[in-house]
C-alpha cells in the first residue's frame, strides 16, 4: 500500500474546492456537504488545510460570507477545526457525521440552526455581487480622495461642509428645506441618542417613550441616571390622549418615540396621529427625539414628526438599518444651529466624533447614489422575506409591515416571552421577548423576530418553519424534560 500524503501545513493549504452542480440546498449547506464526502471518500485526509475563506469565495465566484457560514457548519458537524491564525483544517479524530441531505426524514425543528433572530440588521439581498463591487468602489474613490494630513490628523472638531451637506442630501425627501448648520454628524443612532439626553436632561430627570421601546435607548438613559415613564400604545404608534396626560403628570425632558416601523412592533404613525402626538408636546414644550431609522425603507410614508413640530423636534436619521450598520453614521437634524451647536458640545464629552473614514464613505456612497441602490436592495429583500413569513406563520400571530424586516409575534395563550424563548433557543434560533423592550409593568407575551440575520432566502424559510413548529406545541408539552 502507497504511503498516505503528507498532510499539508498551516502555511499551505490544499488545493481544494467543491462542486456546486446541485443548487437544490443553500450554498453554505452543499459546502459542508461537500467537505463530509470527499473526508469520507478520501480526498480530504486529517490535518488537511482547507483554502482560506475568501480564497475559495472568489474562486466559487460566491460571497465570503457564505464560505464562512459553510466552515461554521462543517465545524458545528465536528468535520473541521479553526485555529486562530492559521486556518481551517480537516480534524483528525473524532466521528464523521453525515451530510444534513442525507437524512430525509429530518425535520425542520430538528434542524440545528444556530441562527439569531435577536438582532435586527437589514438582511442581504440576493445576487449581490454587483452591489458589492458598487459599495466597494466606492470605499475605494472615498479613501484615495483622503490626503495624508486627513489621515494623520484629528479633525478641527466640526463635521465638514461636505459631511453636512451629504445629510441635507440623503434627507431631502424627508425633511425639505433642512440646511447644513442644522445638522450634526454621529457615529451612529446610539451615539447621537447618548449625545442628545446629555444635552437635553439631567441625572433624576424624566423622559418619556412608548411603552415598548428600543432597549439601547433604555440603556442610555440608564447610563445617565434618567427615569424612563412609558406611554400607552395602540396599533397606531403612542397614544396621545395618554402622552398628553403623561407630559402632564410627569413633565418630562423629552419624547423618544419611533413613528416609523417602531422598534418592536413596527407599529407606524399615520399622519393624523403624527399631527396629533406634534400637538400633544407642542402644548407642553417638551422636545422629541425622533429616531427615524427605519424611515427611508417604506416607498411612501408620512411625514416625520420633525414636519409638524420641527422646533421642538431633533430628528435622529442612521444609516444602519437602510444603507450598513458597519458605518456607524447618523445625522442629527437639530430645530435650529444653537441647538445643533448645543448637541454637538454633549457628543464631544461622550462620543467625541464620528469617524472621517465612515463619513467620507458615507458621503460618498450618498452623492453617487450607491447608498439608495443599496437601500432599494434591502427594501426589496426584507419584502420577500416578509411574503415567506407571512406564508409559514399564523396570520393572526404576527404584525409588520411591507417593507419591515422584524416582526412582532404574539404567542399563544400559556406562554411568557421569555418561556418561548428559551423554548426557540433549544431549537436553535435566538429572539427577544417583550420583556426586554417594556418600560411599563403590562408587558404581552409577544417576541421580536427579525428576518434580516440569516444569510439567505433558503436560511430564512428553515428558521421560520422552525418558529412555526413551536408556535403549535403547548408550554406543558415543550418544558418537559427528562
Amino acid at each position: 500500500m502507497p504511503p498516505l500524503p503528507t498532510p499539508q501545513t498551516a502555511a499551505h493549504p490544499i488545493d481544494w474546492a467543491p462542486s456546486l452542480e446541485d443548487r437544490s440546498r443553500p450554498v453554505y449547506i452543499a459546502i459542508a456537504d461537500a467537505i463530509a464526502a470527499d473526508i469520507g471518500a478520501g480526498r480530504l485526509r486529517p490535518g488537511d488545510r482547507l483554502p482560506p475563506q475568501r480564497i475559495l469565495a472568489d474562486r466559487l465566484g460566491i460571497d465570503f460570507t457564505t464560505v464562512s457560514r459553510a466552515y461554521g457548519e462543517a465545524r458545528h458537524r465536528g468535520l473541521v477545526d479553526a485555529r486562530v491564525g492559521q486556518g481551517t483544517f480537516v480534524r483528525k479524530t473524532g466521528h464523521v457525521p453525515p451530510p444534513f441531505a442525507a437524512e430525509p426524514h429530518t425535520t425542520a425543528s430538528a434542524v440545528p440552526l444556530a441562527v439569531s433572530m435577536a438582532m435586527n440588521q437589514p438582511p442581504q439581498p440576493e445576487d449581490s455581487a454587483v452591489l458589492t463591487a458598487r459599495m466597494n468602489r466606492g470605499v475605494a474613490a472615498a479613501t484615495a480622495a483622503l490626503g495624508l494630513p486627513d489621515l494623520l490628523r484629528y479633525p478641527d472638531g466640526a463635521d465638514s461642509p461636505d459631511d453636512r451637506g451629504a445629510a441635507v442630501l440623503w434627507l431631502r425627501h424627508r425633511l425639505p428645506g433642512l440646511t447644513a448648520e442644522r445638522v450634526l454628524v454621529a457615529p451612529g443612532t446610539q451615539a447621537a441618542l447618548l449625545a442628545l439626553l446629555s444635552a437635553l436632561a439631567r441625572p433624576g430627570d424624566t423622559v418619556c417613550a412608548e411603552a415598548l421601546t428600543y432597549p439601547g435607548f433604555r440603556a442610555a438613559a440608564a447610563q445617565l441616571g434618567l427615569r424612563v415613564v412609558g406611554v400607552p400604545m395602540d396599533a397606531d404608534g403612542i397614544d396621545p390622549d395618554a402622552l398628553r396626560a403623561a407630559l402632564a403628570e410627569h413633565r418630562p425632558k423629552a419624547l423618544y418615540c419611533i413613528p416609523t416601523f417602531h422598534n418592536p412592533t413596527t407599529a407606524t404613525m399615520p399622519e393624523e396621529r403624527r399631527r396629533a402626538v406634534a400637538a400633544a408636546v407642542r402644548d407642553h414644550g417638551v422636545p422629541i427625539i425622533e429616531d427615524d431609522i427605519y424611515g427611508p425603507l417604506p416607498e411612501t410614508t408620512a411625514p416625520p414628526l420633525a414636519a409638524f413640530a420641527p422646533e421642538l423636534t431633533y430628528h435622529v436619521a442612521g444609516l444602519a438599518k437602510c444603507v450598513s450598520p458597519a458605518l456607524r453614521i447618523a445625522y442629527v437634524a437639530a430645530p435650529d444651529a444653537r441647538q445643533a451647536r448645543r448637541v454637538a458640545v454633549a457628543q464631544r464629552a461622550t462620543t467625541l466624533i464620528a469617524a472621517p473614514l465612515s463619513a467620507a464613505i458615507a458621503r460618498r456612497w450618498i452623492a453617487d447614489g450607491t447608498a439608495e441602490a443599496v437601500r432599494d436592495a434591502i427594501r426589496a429583500e426584507a419584502m420577500a422575506r416578509r411574503s415567506l413569513a407571512e406564508s409559514l406563520l399564523p396570520a393572526e400571530r404576527i404584525v409588520t409591515k411591507r417593507e419591515a424586516f422584524h416582526l412582532w409575534l404574539t404567542l399563544p395563550d400559556g406562554w411568557t416571552g421569555g418561556e418561548f424563548t428559551a423554548h426557540l433557543r433549544g431549537r436553535g434560533i435566538s429572539a427577544v421577548a417583550a420583556e426586554a423592550f417594556a418600560t411599563t409593568p403590562d408587558v404581552p407575551a409577544a417576541l421580536r423576530f427579525c428576518l434580516g440575520a440569516p444569510l439567505d432566502r433558503d436560511e430564512t424559510r428553515r428558521a421560520l418553519e422552525i418558529l412555526a413548529d413551536a408556535l403549535v406545541m403547548p408550554p406543558a408539552t415543550a418544558g418537559v424534560i427528562i
